[in-house]
């Protein structure tokens, strides 16, 4: 019995995702190539591996136990890239970075550019991607490393098959209007309107905290995910809203009013990577480099955001 181990893969990808599709989409292959494959291997084995007789496939229990060595597969096989990696000095590979648009913009980007110039055969690819799918994309591998935030006030939810490595603490700051005398207290704030962050993001959970702890219900105008739109309209009058330090850095003067209001406390912003059974929660080398690379340009940020606090 001659087994073809890119098969395997493919057998893996079909089974933990749940379809050909989503397989198909993830290893960047057409449906007809996939299920092609998939009958090769059945042939290979003289076992059914998949279930047809519903409208959607599935994984059949003999499907299952082959899928598993193919992930069994992969994790030698990057043991074996993390291994030869220790014999050359030039680091090589892809990695696929799932973040959001703050830290694609003042992380990453000025990362990248490092990188290209410290570590020219690693290629990076970002993905704007955050929440619970970008969680799925990682713990199925459809990336290597998430950039995600949190609110430092929650507790960190466990993660046991991920690796959390800190990357910055972004502080939050309240905003309002310009041309109106900015509330110097957060019992100003109590009959203000707001332009409130989504609830389960870091800056809604923080102004829920805020109300919380001052004893006020925030009158939410408007319910935003995204700081751009969020400071246009609290420039337009619209309401104050908390925003981290890092939505400000390239904010025009004069487009909002940055209030002296401080102990809002602070998102943490860590990366993520999953663990592999092969190696004790430490990162890929190239997804360690990126990691480095990620710190040194958020440490440099330290003093844009020290200025902005001071202006």
């Amino acid at each position: 019995m001659e087994i073809d181990p890119r098969r395997l893969r493919i057998l893996h990808e079909v089974a933990r995702r749940g379809g050909v599709m989503k397989a198909a989409e993830a290893l960047h292959l057409t449906p007809s190539a996939i299920s092609q494959q998939l009958a090769q291997l059945e042939r290979e084995v003289g076992i059914a591996l998949i279930d047809r007789s519903q409208r959607r496939i599935s994984v059949t229990p003999a499907g299952r136990v082959l899928s598993a060595y193919g992930e069994r597969i992969e994790e030698q096989l990057a043991e074996a890239r993390h291994e030869l990696n220790r014999f050359t000095e030039r680091l090589a590979g892809p990695v696929t970075i799932a973040a959001f648009p703050t830290v694609i913009r003042h992380l990453l980007v000025p990362a990248l550019a490092e990188l290209a110039g410290s570590h020219p055969l690693i290629t990076p690819v970002i993905h704007e991607l955050y929440g619970q799918p970008a969680l799925q994309e990682l713990r199925l591998g459809g990336v290597d490393l998430l950039v995600t935030e949190r609110d430092m006030s929650q507790p960190a939810p466990a993660l046991p098959s991920m690796t959390r490595h800190r990357l910055y603490d972004d502080e939050y700051r309240i905003v309002a209007p310009p041309g109106i005398v900015p509330p110097g207290e957060v019992s100003d704030l109590a009959d203000l309107p707001w332009v409130a962050g989504v609830p389960h993001q870091a800056c809604g959970q923080a102004l829920d905290r805020l109300a919380q702890f001052h004893g006020f219900t925030p009158r939410r105008v408007h319910v935003i995910s995204e700081f751009p739109p969020t400071l246009d309209l609290v420039s337009a009058g619209h309401g104050v809203a908390i925003v981290p330090s890092l939505a400000l850095l390239d904010v025009p003067e004069g487009h909002v009013v940055i209030t002296g209001i401080h102990g809002v406390g602070s998102r943490r912003i860590e990366a993520l990577t999953r663990v592999s059974r092969t190696r004790s929660g430490e990162p890929d080398p190239v997804q360690a480099v990126v990691i480095e690379s990620l710190r040194e340009v958020a440490a440099r940020l330290t003093k844009r955001v020290t200025d902005l606090s001071d202006a």
